[in-house]
């Protein structure tokens, strides 16, 4: 953003006229048809998948019958036999391109779960579901994810996971981009594809419940009992995004205090801040974006109150957060602190508090207590310092209030509460 003007009503509720026509929109993916002769309107695959809108006809039915054959296309040549498992988010473009991949899927013989109440599926949760079906052998099984991720309203996603659990690599997404625009050139002649009706009736069709299994697994990562006994009142904000319906079954299954603040799905994101260009996107990274969700947790300052989440991404209070795959424990600090123990995961906290956050040991922490982290980022807050050093050498230095301090594999932050 450096040298950008930022936009007057950055920061502010939307107005109705920034909000995209949800009507429109999903006309337009149906209607519209990419230019071939236009580099910006071909598949073109970002991180692990393609993006765009179909305002732009940059991601329109075509291209996803196009992505989804050239999928099926490469897993018959890599021998990938097993279930392919989908999930979508909240996008308004999402569940087209749903029913659009379903149909090609099924008429060339592939075997698909997906969400079955028609639900929302976060990222990771394919992930597991990948992970925890190649465990144990057998026919080789992938996934699709459905989501432009944090990107505007308008904006639709197609990405593929491999077997790995993804997210797919350059040989692996240059391979299928380069197959869907052969597909898209000759016309989707090369595409099979049946009805929405006779998919559904193929027997390739299957819907699982994404969430049990992945919910079950979470204390395996998470001390969920520690969190649970500290008796710390939680809140979360899904920000409309895909875990939206998962927070209820985690306080119910571990017997959290959790309310969830924002339960609401809309396509428009109607409910969010303007970014800093005057744009409604979720990201967490911007205090613009997520000004009303600042808001929201320094209302809680005083007390032991968890921060917020969005499509399983991470915020911290002032609006700048860290995107990241994987549900995420957040702990605040005040009466009655926190857990005295670390667990691997990520953990931010409230202001009052320290927060940091890293891959590796993590944890929740009350005050008196430290912890040591692998690798990450941190940053203090509230007058508390962190050391950043490495484990052998002279090399160390303090980071104090609003300073930040990167450090790599092989340094470790030790964190100290007073």
């Amino acid at each position: 953003m450096i040298g950008m003007a930022l936009h007057p009503l950055a920061g502010q509720p939307a107005p109705p006229e920034f909000l995209v026509d949800v009507e429109k929109l999903v006309e337009a993916y149906f209607a519209n048809a990419p230019d071939m002769s236009d580099p910006q309107q071909r598949v073109s695959f970002g991180t692990s998948g393609h993006r765009g809108t179909s305002l732009a006809a940059t991601f329109t039915e075509a291209h996803i019958l196009a992505i989804a054959q050239a999928i099926c296309d490469y897993r018959r040549e890599r021998g990938y036999a097993g279930t392919l498992f989908m999930g979508k988010d909240t996008h308004a473009l999402s569940a087209p391109a749903e029913r659009t991949a379903i149909e090609v899927f099924a008429a060339n013989g592939v075997n698909v779960a997906v969400e079955q109440s028609g639900g929302y599926t976060p990222t990771p949760v394919i992930s597991h579901a990948i992970l925890g079906a190649n465990r144990g052998g057998g026919a080789v099984c992938d996934g699709v994810v459905i989501t432009p991720s944090h990107n505007p309203p308008a904006d639709g996603g197609f990405k593929y996971n491999p077997p790995d659990g993804g997210p797919a690599g350059s040989d692996v997404t240059s391979w299928i981009e380069r197959r869907a625009n052969e597909l898209l050139l000759g016309g989707n002649r090369g595409v099979r594809r049946v009805s929405h009706d006779e998919a559904m009736r193929s027997g390739f069709v299957r819907g699982i419940d994404f969430a049990q299994a992945y919910i079950e697994e979470l204390d395996a990562v998470i001390d969920m009992e520690a969190v649970r006994s500290a008796g710390l009142r939680i809140g979360v904000d899904p920000l409309g995004g895909a875990a939206v319906h998962y927070w209820a079954r985690i306080a119910e299954r571990y017997g959290l205090n959790l309310t969830v603040v924002n339960p609401r799905v809309d396509p428009a994101f109607s409910f969010m801040t303007l970014d800093h260009d005057g744009k409604i996107r979720m990201d967490c990274s911007s205090p613009y974006a997520m000004a009303g969700l600042v808001g929201l947790a320094k209302m809680h300052v005083q007390q032991p109150y968890l921060a917020f989440l969005q499509q399983a991404q991470r915020l911290c209070p002032d609006g700048l957060g860290r995107r990241g795959n994987g549900l995420v424990v957040v702990a605040g600090s005040g009466p009655g602190g926190g857990i005295d123990r670390t667990d691997p995961g990520t953990v931010q906290s409230l202001p009052g508090a320290h927060r940091h956050q890293g891959r590796g040991q993590a944890g929740v922490l009350r005050p008196g207590k430290e912890a040591v982290h692998a690798h990450g980022t941190v940053v203090p807050v509230g007058g508390h310092t962190a050391e950043l050093g490495v484990r052998s050498g002279p090399q160390s230095g303090v980071a104090r209030h609003g300073e930040r301090g990167q450090f790599g594999p092989g340094r470790q932050v030790r964190t100290t509460f007073p």
